[in-house]
């Protein structure tokens, strides 16, 4: 099955809102906005260019992102939490895997449920396609708390193939069609407000970027990664989360989540360029004050 896509700076502490509580039933959040195009017409022009965020909260220990596992061909940030250990959100290796997850906004957890972050990490360090990988997650979705999960194989010589599945969805996995799509902690392309906000600023940013040096797209893309416009009223938020997503409703409803212990702690930016040249700019926040932060860029040329 192809699913076509819809048509469609530091920041200062926050000190209004209620704290959010370790226990939140429904964990961590997530946005990706991703523009797929194998085959650009211009050789200016990207194969993939990919904006997201992790929201979490800011005691949740973790790393930033840097190269791992065998030869080192992995590069992504790591989840250290104890017993989560070695999980990740987002990454992509020299054999040009990528993946990314987001959690699907649910009212209570299953506290037994597998760790989310291992369907990134596992994709990552196999040998199995996107499809194929998720057909096999899909599989065993019911182990797992509700989640979203991109998948992807970019390869110059045969051509790139991005995959979606989420396991509060349809039963199997489809394989992507080029174009621009959004994905937040409803299922892909769901229209939350702060979704659809965000794609439209995305995509302006990618349309002024055309002309610009690689490393003024990325700044572009941070900057609207970084918007915290909150996009209220949403009633498809209020009523996926109920009451649970009731004390941070108006800090959540913006693409970038900013309270006093949890909220938006990395931006990540993936660029492509029709060589298979690789650019990840990650921002991450410095330990737990959201007034610090860290810019790092790797680059690198894919091996398939």
């Amino acid at each position: 099955m192809l699913l076509l896509p819809k048509m469609s700076v530091a920041h200062g502490r926050e000190t209004s809102l209620p704290c959010v509580s370790r226990a939140t039933p429904w964990g961590p959040m997530c946005i990706i906005f991703f523009k797929f195009d194998p085959r650009p017409v211009s050789k200016n022009a990207y194969r993939l260019i990919l904006a997201a965020n992790r929201d979490e909260f800011y005691h949740r220990p973790s790393r930033a992102a840097d190269f791992w596992g065998n030869n080192n061909e992995v590069l992504s940030g790591l989840d250290m939490e104890e017993g989560k250990e070695g999980g990740t959100w987002l990454g992509i290796n020299t054999r040009g895997k990528l993946a990314a997850l987001t959690n699907y906004l649910q009212p209570r957890l299953d506290r037994d449920a597998r760790g989310r972050g291992e369907l990134v990490a596992q994709f990552l360090t196999s040998d199995m396609d996107s499809l194929s990988y998720l057909k096999k997650v899909s599989a065993e979705g019911h182990l797992y708390n509700g989640f979203n999960l991109i998948a992807a194989d970019l390869s110059t010589e045969k051509g790139d193939v991005i995959c979606y599945y989420g396991n509060r969805g349809e039963r199997e996995p489809v394989a992507l069609a080029p174009g621009t799509y959004g994905l937040s902690n409803a299922l892909l392309e769901t229209p939350w407000r702060k979704l659809c906000f965000g794609k439209r600023l995305f995509l302006e940013a990618v349309e002024r970027g055309q002309a610009l040096p690689k490393d003024a797209l990325a700044a572009q893309l941070l900057d609207v990664l970084n918007n915290e416009e909150a996009q209220l009223p949403d009633p498809a938020i209020e009523d996926q989360g109920r009451e649970y997503v009731q004390p941070i409703l108006s800090k959540y409803a913006a693409v970038c989540v900013r309270c006093p212990d949890y909220g938006t702690r990395t931006n990540t930016v993936i660029l492509v360029d029709a060589d298979g040249h690789v650019t990840f700019t990650e921002r991450s926040m410095l330990g737990t004050d959201p007034s610090c932060w860290e810019t790092s860029t790797h680059e690198f040329r894919l091996q398939s």
